[in-house]
């Protein structure tokens, strides 16, 4: 049957069907594969996302918000991993020879770690197992792991013995992966364990770079990491909710988009 045949039931299953295998959807893609206005896809979207098949977000959709706890580090890791790409490599330009950079967990992180190896003479300060493993064979990078406990799941150190250790040391910039960026809450992470030492990397750096894609704009998260005003650059997708991301810049963050 072709696409433009289909009634509006079938046709929602299918857009579900797709949201949930593409992790996305565009209004715009959907309007020209079904041939019907981009009306028509929004209404669509309002009622799949009133059953929970999909969460709506400017220009589209995203399959629906799955806490952390509930994902292994490897199903992030490429949970809008062409995003986080090019959020990591837009954010590698503001990275200069002989920085010495504070970077926290997570998957964009490690993806924006990959992409500054090349940078000369650069120190890398971090909590996480896997960022320094990145740097492996790099001759560019010298890398500080922070101690402390160790979550095994995530792989990364928190607690006071990394607190402590920050605490001792002042960097350029702090570059953080983070779960949820608005104008509301501020900045916030789901793992309350790495929080406090998350607060500790921005009140030791120069300048601040937060990485979120467009999936985080607007959202909270479990624990509050700190507000608008502790950061001075966002960077994140231009698929991110416009109307959130002028409210940001309006908080004195230069925003930008990848």
């Amino acid at each position: 049957m072709r696409t433009d045949e289909l009634n509006v039931e079938e046709r929602r299953r299918e857009i579900a069907t797709m949201v949930k295998e593409q992790g996305k959807v565009r209004v715009s893609d959907l309007s020209k594969l079904y041939r019907i206005s981009e009306v028509s896809v929004r209404n669509d979207l309002s009622e799949l996302e009133q059953i929970g098949a999909l969460e709506r977000v400017h220009g589209g959709a995203i399959a629906p918000h799955r806490p952390y706890y509930n994902m292994g580090f490897d199903e992030r890791l490429v949970t809008n991993r062409d995003e986080k790409r090019r959020i990591a490599k837009e954010a590698a330009k503001l990275v200069s020879e002989g920085d010495t950079i504070v970077i926290n967990s997570g998957t964009t992180s490690l993806y924006f770690t990959e992409e500054i190896l090349s940078v000369p003479n650069i120190k890398i300060v971090t909590n996480s197992l896997l960022v320094a493993q990145a740097t492996n064979g790099s001759n560019n990078t010298e890398v500080i792991l922070l101690g402390g406990l160790f979550a095994q799941n995530n792989r990364y150190t928190f607690g006071e013995t990394a607190i402590r250790q920050m605490q001792g040391y002042r960097v350029d910039k702090a570059v953080l992966s983070v779960d949820g960026v608005s104008v509301e809450n501020g900045i916030a992470d789901y793992y309350y364990l790495e929080a406090e030492l998350c607060r500790q990397m921005l009140s030791r750096a120069h300048k601040t770079i937060v990485l979120a894609d467009y999936t985080k704009i607007g959202r909270s998260s479990f624990s509050n990491i700190g507000q608008l005003s502790d950061i001075d650059v966002l960077v994140t997708n231009r698929e991110a909710s416009a109307t959130e991301l002028e409210g940001i810049r309006e908080q004195g963050v230069e925003v930008f988009l990848s």
